[in-house]
């Protein structure tokens, strides 16, 4: 019986390990991938080796920024109504200390990749530097906040270049820009019509009208940018312009009529259409830019 008890307890530390690092979550790191995408390095096993690689270090670092925040807020977290029973540290599933382990792990596993891909770590360093400064700093300043979620996409495209040692189009960078800032609007506009101030102290600094503006104007910003990126650089892509137009469209509806968005990824995974999107803008993408063999 009481080695039943101890295994149980194992395997929900482990399990509570796990969630810590919020898997879920990686799939944001498909931005790393975009680069061999516009390059059409789709064939170089050695490219497409390179850029998997550096997916699954920003995987290993966007889980070390979940662990040092959780770590931060488990105090503010205890006395939040659902963070209280979800996050790992605030319910009590796993301890600090077991955290701090996992964390030691994570930055280990960064210390080992520098000698695989030094210039990809040196973007990932950056990465952690500025989410450190999310976490005690800028997440409680309106505006800067929402400026240092986009930013971290921005550097997930610049470590997939990295990793392929290719240019960066100015367009792409912008785009990602204005399509990060539209998503992190939206969140905080979901989660001040849900919790009010309670979620985060910054939320006071904000009202429902202004960050709905924002995610307009981010919206309109990244659709434009990309039309012409698409334009400029890849014009047999414009096939793909509808289907980002669509997809903005249908992620604003989820938000607005089915009470999504406080999660990005939650919103993608749980509406059929704005899945099959994104998924028909990779196959158009890989369609269009597949390499053609002389």
């Amino acid at each position: 019986m009481h080695d039943t008890v101890m295994r149980r307890s194992l395997l929900a530390q482990v399990l509570g390990l796990v969630k810590l690092m919020r898997p879920k979550q990686w799939v944001k790191n498909g931005f790393v991938l975009a680069p061999l995408v516009f390059a059409g390095f789709f064939l170089d096993a050695r490219a497409v080796g390179h850029a998997l690689s550096a997916m699954v270090l920003f995987c290993v670092a966007s889980s070390a920024t979940y662990v040092v925040n959780d770590m931060h807020d488990i105090e503010r977290d205890r006395r939040h109504p659902k963070k209280s029973k979800t996050r790992p540290l605030a319910s009590g599933i796993v301890s600090k200390f077991a955290a701090t382990i996992l964390l030691v792990v994570l930055y280990g596993v960064l210390v080992l990749g520098w000698f695989v891909a030094p210039k990809v770590i040196g973007v990932i360093a950056f990465y952690l530097i500025l989410n450190v400064g999310y976490t005690f700093v800028f997440k409680h300043q309106p505006v800067v906040d929402i400026f240092v979620i986009a930013i971290g996409f921005v550097l997930r495209v610049y470590a997939g270049a990295m990793a392929l040692d290719v240019p960066v189009s100015s367009w792409m960078f912008i785009t990602t820009l204005c399509l990060a800032l539209y998503l992190a609007a939206v969140k905080r506009r979901q989660e001040l019509s849900k919790s009010g101030s309670e979620g985060r102290q910054v939320l006071e600094k904000y009202s429902a009208s202004l960050v709905d503006r924002y995610a307009e104007m981010s919206a309109t910003g990244a659709l434009l940018f990309y039309s012409m990126f698409v334009m400029s650089a890849k014009p047999e892509l414009v096939v793909t312009i509808p289907l980002v137009l669509f997809g903005l469209f249908r992620y604003w509806f989820v938000v607005e009529a089915l009470d999504g968005g406080e999660s990005p990824t939650d919103a993608l995974f749980a509406d059929w259409q704005l899945l099959l999107t994104v998924v028909l803008w990779v196959v158009a993408c890989g369609w269009m830019l597949w390499p053609v063999q002389g």
